[in-house]
C-alpha cells in the first residue's frame, strides 16, 4: 500500500513535468504546433456544441473552430486552446492572426500567473471576415475578466492562449491559419 501511494505520488509529481516542460514555444506560427485542444462550456453544465479541426488552406495548415453557441443554462463559449509558454517576450507588441469567418466576432483569451480560477483570462476581440485577412491585436487591448486580477496584463507570464466564440448565441466558424507574435 505504502509503494503504491509513493508511485502515485511520484508520477503526480512528475507529470507537469512532462506536459509543461515541452511547450517551450518560439513566436513562430502557433497553429503548426498541434497542441490545440477543443472544449466547451459543457464542462461547467453549458450547452454549447462544436467541434475543431486542422485543415489545410492555400497557405498550409490551419484550424477550424465550428459550432453552436448557446448561452442557455449559464454557457456560452466554444474555443480552442493550447498551452504557451516563452520565456522573455518584452521584445514583442502583441499577436497577429490571419483568419477567415463568417463575419462574427471572436476572441483572443490569454491566460498567465494572474489567472488563478478557470474563469479568468484577458480577453481581446476581433472581427472575422468571408476572405483570409490578417489582424494585429496589441497586448495593450488585452482586458481582464475579473476584479481580482492585476489590471496590466503581464505578456511575459504567458501560460495558455484560446481562440473563443463566445458570448451570445450564433453559429460559429473561423479558421486561423497563422498566430504569431509580432
Amino acid at each position: 500500500m505504502l509503494k503504491d501511494i509513493f508511485r502515485i505520488r511520484s508520477v503526480l509529481l512528475i507529470f507537469p513535468f512532462i506536459i509543461f516542460g515541452q511547450n517551450q514555444l518560439n513566436a513562430e506560427n502557433l497553429i503548426e504546433s498541434g497542441k490545440w485542444i477543443y472544449f466547451s462550456d459543457n464542462v461547467m453544465g453549458g450547452i454549447s456544441e462544436g467541434k475543431s479541426e486542422y485543415v489545410t488552406v492555400p497557405s498550409g495548415k490551419a484550424i477550424r473552430l465550428y459550432g453552436n453557441v448557446s448561452t442557455e443554462n449559464n454557457g456560452g463559449f466554444i474555443q480552442v486552446r493550447m498551452p504557451y509558454s516563452v520565456t522573455r517576450l518584452d521584445k514583442y507588441e502583441g499577436i497577429k492572426i490571419k483568419m477567415r469567418g463568417n463575419g462574427e466576432q471572436y476572441y483572443l483569451h490569454i491566460r498567465n500567473k494572474s489567472s488563478r480560477l478557470p474563469w479568468q483570462y484577458y480577453q481581446a476581440s476581433f472581427k472575422s471576415d468571408m476572405i483570409w485577412r490578417e489582424v494585429k491585436i496589441s497586448f495593450k487591448q488585452f482586458k481582464k475578466s475579473s476584479n481580482f486580477m492585476r489590471s496590466a496584463f503581464d505578456h511575459n507570464t504567458m501560460k495558455t492562449i484560446a481562440i473563443v466564440a463566445y458570448g451570445k448565441d450564433y453559429i460559429a466558424d473561423i479558421t486561423v491559419s497563422g498566430l504569431e507574435l509580432y
